[in-house]
């Protein structure tokens, strides 16, 4: 029944963007951009399901991912050709994610503390590592393979699409997942059946930089460049689409599915908002309102399942 109220807000959605622009929303430009928005968020997102699962919270998501566009187009990295690009914007994510694990299962830092801390040193890094200056990608051969299409179908699009597949697979199909859960639900009664909670919880915020360092590729394919204000307020969306597409804030229940028309909903909500000329203003308190909806949805169902039947 959620999956499919969600889907009805989605629709809907599509519905107003097409009654109040039907000269543009439906057009194959408006579509695709669409999508290639969605895309980078949407990885975030995929990590970002996780975390929360696992009963933790990740506010440097966007931080990471403008570390990871920076490190990656500085004139040094690039001079190595694409595939040190790559893989230097994959340990750079996943090092992160680990040290955002480590400063919470081993420090016993909060999960809001730790990762408010490597939000602002990541993006402060970030900084210091451009001189806050956009760094162009000069390397043809990352826009060819990038930028491109696939059967049709842009490659920043089939990248997401492998990655949740990827994510729900181990989410709903692995002893990864079944972990995560187990750790989000109760971490004593975890730890008694035998699970490291702390090196899965680790594990679990690693896997979110992993997502953060493909992200940053997917952003730096689209705009050409890498500059410390990527990944701005990726952290918000990310928790907003988790969130109502229904995974819990306590942790212990994740939905992969939820968080793909989690983002889809906040993506043709903007979407639908830029086409109509609206402010972004309007466009954040709305964000703020579905937030808050969707956290006191999650209240009132938990109370109806924990009340005594009669």
């Amino acid at each position: 029944m959620r999956l499919t109220a969600l889907l009805v807000v989605l629709l809907g959605l599509c519905l107003i963007g097409y009654l109040t622009r039907p000269d543009a929303f439906l057009t194959e430009g408006n579509i695709s951009t669409l999508l290639r928005l969605a895309a980078a968020i949407g990885v975030v997102s995929v990590g970002m399901t996780f975390v929360i699962t696992a009963g933790g919270i990740d506010l440097s998501v966007g931080s990471i991912v403008a570390l990871c566009s920076v490190w990656m187009t500085t004139w040094a990295t690039q001079s190595y050709g694409v595939v040190v690009m790559v893989l230097c914007s994959v340990l750079v994510g996943i090092g992160c994610g680990l040290v955002n694990g480590v400063l919470v299962s081993y420090g016993k830092v909060m999960p809001f503390i730790a990762t408010l801390a490597m939000m602002a040193s990541a993006r402060g890094l970030a900084e210091r590592i451009s001189g806050r200056q956009t760094q162009v990608v000069t390397e043809p051969a990352f826009g060819t393979i990038f930028r491109g299409d696939l059967l049709g179908v842009p490659v920043l699009i089939w990248i997401f699409a492998a990655v949740f597949a990827g994510g729900w697979v181990l989410l709903n199909r692995t002893t990864f997942g079944r972990r995560t859960l187990a750790v989000g639900g109760n971490p004593e009664a975890a730890r008694l059946a035998g699970i490291n909670v702390r090196r899965h919880t680790t594990l679990v915020y690693g896997l979110a930089g992993l997502c953060c360092s493909i992200a940053a590729i997917m952003v730096v394919a689209r705009t050409t460049a890498g500059a410390s204000t990527n990944g701005l307020y990726y952290e918000l969306d990310a928790i907003a689409a988790v969130v109502i597409g229904g995974t819990l804030l306590s942790g212990g229940r994740g939905s992969m599915i939820g968080t793909l028309i989690g983002v889809l909903i906040f993506t043709t909500l903007g979407n639908v908002f830029t086409l109509n000329n609206m402010q972004t203003d309007i466009q954040n308190i709305t964000k703020g309102a579905l937030i808050v909806l969707a956290v006191l949805i999650q209240a009132h169902s938990t109370r109806r399942r924990r009340a005594p039947q009669s």
